[in-house]
């Protein structure tokens, strides 16, 4: 039996013509694009090339687009360097996020506290918004950076990035402050516009691997005039942002996916759409405790987090997996640890309730009968997953 893939949050597989597209530069198109030769000229024009293609969808210009290896490093570059060029300007220490970030996010906030950083996360409501009003509450006249994910990885809520961004611009006028906004949007290329402007951010960071991209590459956009410190020293690539030799062929692999993932959004979101309430109803159905996670209608198209009453996550992961099911309890960084999701937490939910949670994601390759597969074993994966006691109380 071949698995049936429903953790496309966690990864995707590599688009076909993204491999295509990547070939000749893990071959005969070896050059390291900061010689001099005909060998390196091309690689170099590759990477500017996919420069320009990404700065293209994301409506900005190529000096304010970096690579990286990946949304991680992207993450944590952004907070890093807008928070250490604004500490030695002595502009202030204050950083605010939200409670349901990714850890990347919240992983970087706290190790800037270890340089005297406070640290403000901001509370969400029960389907995990952020609010735009509590958001501008929370800065100061020592705030220099705001991080919001523009959708959760977890329960699939999209923020109100252009609320949010208009409610902190017109407090930060108050306070006579320019405070960068920056945003995980590591969950969205494959369904939501990635316009700067629209999302009204200054930096916005990206996960190639998220997208049918390859994994150990992403992006990361600063606009111009942003305070930054580089945070990787060495050569003078990403135009002083970030050292090291490019990622040649996983640069061409990144251009490519995310044109394909934006020229394909309305499809792709339509086609995970329909797969989603499908497979909602059919849990709804075979197992009425089920409870969606999240809001119902402002959520990533292709996300369905449920939680089963006095089930284990751990043990159903296991049982769909000896089914050739790969599901997810959460962030896939998360899955070797025990603890309950601190987005669920984060959302007020009882600890029962979020260590009885799974996290189905579905994506291009996912067909109709995948979802009547899973529906059919998953009512016995549920049963078999809950303690003796509570299911013999049920």
């Amino acid at each position: 039996m071949s698995t049936i893939y429903l953790d496309h949050a966690a990864t995707t597989p590599l688009h076909p013509d993204v491999r295509e597209a990547m070939l000749p530069f893990l071959d005969e198109k070896f050059g390291n694009p900061s010689a001099t030769y005909a060998l390196a000229h091309e690689a170099a024009e590759a990477v500017d090339s996919a420069r320009e293609t990404v700065a293209g969808i994301l409506g900005c210009s190529t000096n304010e687009v970096t690579f990286t290896s990946g949304g991680t490093e992207s993450i944590n570059t952004a907070i890093k360097g807008v928070a250490f060029a604004q500490q030695f300007a002595r502009a202030g220490k204050h950083i605010v996020t939200s409670a349901i970030e990714h850890h990347a996010v919240l992983h970087s906030c706290q190790y800037l506290e270890k340089f005297g950083f406070d640290i403000h996360h901001l509370s969400v409501d029960e389907e995990g918004f952020v609010s735009p009003d509590e958001a501008a509450a929370a800065l100061t006249d020592e705030t220099v950076l705001v991080s919001i994910m523009a959708a959760n990885n977890e329960v699939g809520v999209i923020q109100p990035m252009a609320e949010i961004s208009a409610a902190l611009r017109k407090r930060g006028r108050e306070l006579g402050r320019q405070i960068p906004f920056h945003t995980d949007a590591v969950q969205c290329p494959n369904a939501l516009n990635l316009n700067v402007d629209g999302l009204a951010v200054d930096l916005l960071s990206l996960s190639s691997h998220k997208f049918g991209g390859p994994k150990g590459s992403g992006v990361l956009y600063l606009r111009r005039g942003t305070p930054f410190l580089a945070q990787q020293s060495g050569g003078g690539q990403e135009r002083q942002r970030r050292a090291g030799t490019e990622n040649v062929a996983g640069i061409v692999g990144t251009a490519k996916a995310l044109e394909l993932a934006q020229a394909e959004c309305d499809t792709y979101a339509t086609h995970c759409r329909q797969l989603a309430d499908a497979l909602l109803l059919g849990i709804s159905s075979a197992i009425p405790a089920a409870r969606l996670n999240g809001p119902r209608d402002q959520r990533l198209p292709n996300n369905v987090n449920v939680s089963f009453e006095d089930a284990d996550a751990r043990a159903m992961l296991d049982l769909l997996d000896e089914a050739g099911i790969a599901a997810s309890a959460g962030s896939a960084c998360n899955e070797e640890t025990i603890e309950p999701s601190h987005v669920l937490l984060a959302m007020d939910f009882p600890l029962a309730r979020a260590v009885g949670t799974l996290r189905f994601t579905v994506g291009r390759s996912t067909t109709q009968a995948d979802i009547d597969r899973l529906i059919d074993v998953l009512p016995t994966i549920v049963e078999k997953s809950r303690t003796p006691a509570s299911a013999a109380a049920s």
